[in-house]
């Protein structure tokens, strides 16, 4: 229960999005809205609704998880009152595959190890924030993840049949093989480093290793192949073999910037497992006799494949998830060892004691990385505090049109929040199982994302907006009225008995730079303090009530402003 509960806990606290997460959750909501239209000009219809041929992205990336994923969230969202909680209950069904994939991986473990072992897995793996966080995020490499998992799983030892052993090898080849060719082409080294394995061990004939791959290629590209084709408008569209041409082949992965060759190892592993506990447990576990030869069945193809994809010089956290699982399996069979012989000695006593306060402390620092986290998307508090304030809006006009600036678009707004008012639901699966709009429904808010520095240049264009979201006021054109600011994380702020805070004298610049900064100082403070909204206004009155039960003193997350909410300040408008 904890592999689910956690992570959608995690959902909860950090509802909003980030822009590497767009392409997966904007093709599934196209598909829930608009369908896969199968009549009449299919790619005319395609081109004016899905978002991919608007923002295409720098590859093509396939379509394949969105259609299951749309395909098994449909009847929830119709249950979740449609275009409301969409975008939650889609990520929740995804949060949900991976952790039951990571449920059959922990039996896999107990049926290797013991039940100690995988009481021990499931502890070390909830403890940890960033696998945690990440298994509902819409990126490619957890739609990727629960196939690597089901892989692993797959290749842990069991006291049964031998046929059945030679059975689930096949089918973890086949799960990683398309893994690599639907949705991630670099797996294909972690597939090489584990048939090699396979074959070192003997455990895997070459000519079946063979044969698996090439059955469950051909099954992975008639898959794939047809439907990006079909979703992409392009003849014989593999998105995988244009990423990898795009990454490896040019290198153009390097535009998003160069680590060292260490920094999985030095840097991404040790924030992965978090617990620091972890690397000795899984030394010990390689060290011992019972376990070494097993253990190193986990370990070795995953460490392989740090090591050589630490090659590639663009590298990032997500990149090596698969590797979680098994090394955190061979921390838990070095605590299992432990705590078995915790009555024999008062060391094993003491070590046992160790391990578990590393887990409370591990899930210490992980609540609190997700407290800070769920602080780094304004784009999406500005949008859900765009609704609250023009939720009783009335206006003749059925619309509103609105601005979002590139800040924006890269944290946290999405289809799904764009179409919270004027969803587009009833044209595709979803039918007429969503509520009607009535009356007195709010104006539905339209937005626009153009980035064009020739359309930003030109006050024509500013005045069709009644509201805009902006990183920085000063690009808006025309007269505008700032009703609200959005803050995001900025580090964290000491402050001592006195000390004004870093917001509050942020805002009241803010305020003297828009004219409206006369009288006296505190009353400067006090009328900026209300314009901040979301989860600014939220860590301001927390660290107010703070300061007042400590002297002054706070010690948290300091906040800067990140998005301003203006409306336009039309002659027509009352004064």
């Amino acid at each position: 229960m904890l592999l689910f509960a956690v992570p959608l806990l995690h959902l909860l606290c950090a509802p909003y999005t980030k822009v590497e997460e767009s392409f997966n959750l904007q093709a599934t909501h196209d598909i829930l809205a608009y369908g896969t239209p199968t009549r009449g000009d299919v790619g005319a219809r395609l081109a004016s609704t899905y978002d991919h041929f608007s923002f295409p992205g720098a590859v093509p990336r396939t379509f394949v998880g969105p259609v299951l994923l749309a395909g098994v969230s449909q009847p929830l969202v119709a249950l979740a009152s449609g275009s409301t909680h969409a975008q939650l209950v889609v990520r929740a069904v995804l949060g949900c595959f991976n952790a039951a994939c990571l449920a059959v991986f922990a039996g896999a473990v107990r049926g290797a190890f013991g039940r100690g072992a995988g009481r021990w897995w499931v502890l070390l793996s909830v403890s940890q924030f960033h696998l945690m966080f990440y298994l509902s995020r819409t990126l490619p490499n957890m739609f990727a993840f629960g196939l690597t998992t089901l892989a692993s799983a797959f290749l842990l030892p069991k006291n049964d049949d031998p046929k059945k052993s030679q059975i689930r090898r096949r089918q973890a080849i086949g799960l990683l093989v398309f893994a690599t060719a639907i949705f991630r082409s670099e797996l294909a080294i972690l597939l090489a480093a584990t048939g090699l394995h396979l074959l070192a061990r003997s455990q895997l004939g070459l000519r079946e290793l063979v044969a698996v791959f090439l059955a469950a290629f051909a099954v992975a590209l008639a898959v794939s192949v047809p439907l990006d084709s079909y979703f992409w408008q392009r003849p014989l569209m593999w998105p995988e073999l244009a990423g990898f041409y795009y990454n490896a082949v040019l290198g153009s992965s390097s535009n998003w910037g160069v680590s060292p060759w260490h920094y999985y190892f030095s840097s991404a592993l040790p924030r992965l497992l978090l617990n620091p506990l972890c690397f000795p447990l899984v030394g010990l576990a390689l060290y011992q006799p019972g376990t070494s030869r097993r253990v190193q069945d986990l370990v070795v193809p995953s460490l392989v494949f740090v090591a050589v994809y630490s090659i590639q010089p663009h590298k990032e956290t997500r990149f090596i998830f698969y590797a979680v699982p098994p090394l955190t399996a061979a921390a838990a069979v070095g605590a299992d060892f432990v705590s078995a012989r915790r009555s024999k000695s008062i060391f094993y006593g003491l070590a046992t004691l160790a391990i578990a306060l590393s887990v409370l402390a591990s899930f210490a620092s992980s609540t609190l990385m997700l407290l800070l986290s769920s602080l780094n998307y304004p784009g999406g508090d500005a949008v859900s505090q765009l609704y609250a304030l023009t939720a009783n809006v009335t206006s003749s006009a059925p619309q509103l049109f609105v601005h979002a600036d590139v800040l924006t678009c890269m944290t946290g707004l999405t289809l799904f929040g764009q179409n919270l008012r004027n969803s587009p639901f009833g044209h595709g699966l979803l039918g007429s199982s969503l509520p009607s709009s009535s009356s007195s429904t709010p104006p539905a808010l339209v937005f626009d994302k153009t980035e064009s520095d020739e359309e930003l240049l030109r006050p024509e264009f500013w005045s069709q907006f009644d509201y805009i979201l902006m990183e920085d006021p000063s690009f808006a054109l025309g007269t505008w009225d700032t009703i609200g600011q959005i803050h995001g994380y900025d580090g964290i702020e000491i402050l001592r008995p006195g000390q004004m805070t870093t917001t509050a004298s942020s805002s009241a610049s803010s305020q003297q730079q828009d004219g409206k900064g006369e009288g006296k100082e505190e009353e400067e403070g006090e009328e900026a303090h209300h314009r901040i909204l979301g989860h600014g206004a939220t860590v301001a009155a927390v660290r107010d009530t703070v300061r007042k039960y400590t002297g002054g003193w706070w010690i948290g997350p300091r906040m800067s402003p990140r998005i301003h909410i203006m409306k336009q300040v039309r002659q027509s408008d009352d004064n």
